[in-house]
């Protein structure tokens, strides 16, 4: 490592305990005292770098107290405190340690500048996941809506279809049993043949009545009673079997 020529100015605090020591311990205290803190400064600043000079400057201020201190007993000082004040390095390393500090900020403020990026673009990366998820459950749940729907709509059909089969079947087994009834009473059997009479004579007016429909009748009234007659057997059998059943 290059060793770099600094110049450190500083201020020491000592104070006389020892007036005798002082006076014969050594030529001139003063002067002893503030070349020990040179010494001893010297040695201090060779072990570390630069750098680190600017940052430990407490460390360094105790340390040479500590180093003064043990031998200005001897000479009847005290040393209360060490300051370094300035520290001057030279023209080129200075500019060279104000190049090194703006590259560093500048490599910080690069940093920073990349990492909000990336967070800005996690962010947006978050947020369309975010959108995509809440929209692929909106159309889920509108899906299941839907089908819900559909399945509620065909019960309902089904349902009114089977009622309305179920209200047309029993509608149909009451009249025939109303029918019934009135078939078992004192003539009704002769009742029902007057209005079957009636309603083959309307069917056969009503063809009449078509002009362009040729119809042909029965020769006599002898068949349209045989037919009558028929179709009242034929009823007669089918009640027969329902109240056996």
């Amino acid at each position: 490592m290059d060793n770099v020529n600094v110049q450190i100015g500083g201020v020491l605090y000592v104070k006389i305990v020892d007036p005798k020591l002082a006076s014969y311990g050594v030529e001139n205290p003063l002067y002893a005292v503030i070349q020990l803190a040179q010494t001893t400064m010297r040695s201090e600043l060779g072990k570390i770098t630069l750098d680190k000079t600017f940052v430990e400057r407490e460390s360094l201020n105790a340390k040479i107290v500590i180093a003064i201190g043990e031998a200005a007993k001897h000479w009847g000082l005290q040393c209360l405190r060490y300051e370094i004040r300035d520290i001057s390095p030279p023209h080129a390393v200075k500019v060279a340690m104000e190049l090194q500090a703006e590259a560093e900020r500048k490599k910080r403020a690069q940093i920073l500048e990349s990492e909000g990026e990336r967070q800005a673009d996690i962010n947006i990366a978050e947020g369309k996941k975010n959108a995509m998820i809440l929209i692929a459950e909106g159309n889920k749940s509108a899906v299941i809506l839907a089908s819900e729907a559909a399945m509620l709509d065909q019960t309902n059909r089904a349902q009114g279809e089977a009622n309305g089969i179920l209200v047309k079947a029993e509608a149909t087994a009451k009249g025939i049993a109303v029918v019934s009834h009135e078939l078992e009473k004192v003539g009704g059997v002769e009742a029902a043949s007057l209005r079957v009479a009636e309603q083959y004579v309307d069917a056969y007016r009503a063809i009449a009545k078509l002009g362009t429909t040729t119809v042909f009748l029965p020769s006599g009234a002898s068949e349209t009673s045989t037919a009558i007659g028929q179709a009242l057997t034929l009823y007669k059998t089918m009640l027969g079997k329902e109240n056996a059943d």
